[in-house]
């Protein structure tokens, strides 16, 4: 376990893009694979990691079917007023389009029974309950004993909210606040140290709504944005390729991936294959600051 500060400068990487916004049928078919990768050498978890491949095909399939969302509104008002262009309020009804679309892709998918009277329940809920649950994870709220139907609406709000994002120009977002989308205004799941973004060495925070990577200066948390008090724990070696980012300013922590070292790592599918360091973790007096709808519970 590695508790030294990260040896990288603050000021020491060049100027680099805002952000990356995403390219969903790309982005979610390339994690399908990742997925499936993952499964194959992780025996603990194969089955709940074979299952989010499937998923992420599933969304890959709706985002390449679905029409094209209707374009963002007051882009230029947001950008004044350092706001995300995208409208979580204004999400709804794509998002409920999103997961009939999602539901009916996941059919044929094999899943646990209670995965599959999950899917059932949400897909013959009545209104109320159904608005109950895409109000809950338009605004990152999933209950703890409500968890599989929300994850299914999470990861249609995910294609929804990448589409979206996909339709909008890196010069029309501006930096918001520490730890947040400046695309959706949504909580990172990680963060990645890249070699394929601007310079070698950026770090950029992968929004686990919209799909944006955003930059972020590293030894900086992403929680509360002090540079101060900031260690490194991981499960293995100094040379782990996914370390959990620690603050003692704000008590949080959240995965730093290594793509620099290892350009097959995904933000998604790798955070849920690294539980065993959420589960190290939970035993400290740190808290999870990084959001995945995936590892709710957990």
């Amino acid at each position: 376990m590695n508790t030294k500060p990260d040896p990288s400068m603050i000021g020491g990487v060049a100027k680099v893009p805002l952000a990356r916004l995403p390219d969903p049928v790309a982005l979610f078919t390339t994690r399908a694979e990742r997925f499936g990768f993952l499964a194959r050498h992780n025996p603990n978890l194969a089955g709940y990691l074979r299952f989010l491949g499937g998923i992420a095909r599933a969304q890959a399939a709706v985002a390449g079917s679905l029409p094209e969302p209707p374009a963002p509104e007051g882009i230029e008002l947001a950008r004044a007023n350092h706001m995300p262009p995208l409208d979580r309020n204004r999400m709804h009804a794509g998002l409920s389009a999103a997961l009939d679309a999602l539901i009916g892709e996941l059919t044929a998918l094999d899943m646990p029974a209670p995965a599959r009277l999950a899917l059932d329940a949400l897909r013959d809920a009545g209104p109320a309950d159904r608005d109950w649950v895409l109000t809950n994870v338009l605004t990152d709220r999933i209950p703890e004993d409500s968890v599989a139907p929300h994850l299914f609406a999470a990861a249609a709000l995910q294609v929804h909210a990448a589409m979206l994002a996909a339709m909008l120009h890196v010069e029309q977002l501006v930096a918001i606040r520490t730890g947040t989308c400046p695309a959706c205004g949504g909580r990172p799941a990680v963060s990645l140290v890249t070699e394929n973004i601007g310079a070698e060495g950026a770090r950029y925070c992968a929004c686990a709504t919209c799909q944006t990577l955003w930059n972020e200066v590293r030894v900086k948390c992403t929680s509360c944005g002090s540079t101060k008090g900031i260690t490194y724990r991981s499960v293995e070696t100094e040379d782990a390729t996914v370390k959990a980012e620690c603050c003692r300013e704000c008590g949080h922590w959240v995965k730093i991936m290594y793509q620099n070292k290892n350009p097959t790592l995904e933000a998604m599918a790798d955070d849920v294959a690294s539980l065993g360091l959420d589960l190290m973790m939970r035993d400290t007096e740190w808290v999870r600051g990084g959001f995945n709808p995936f590892l709710v519970g957990y």
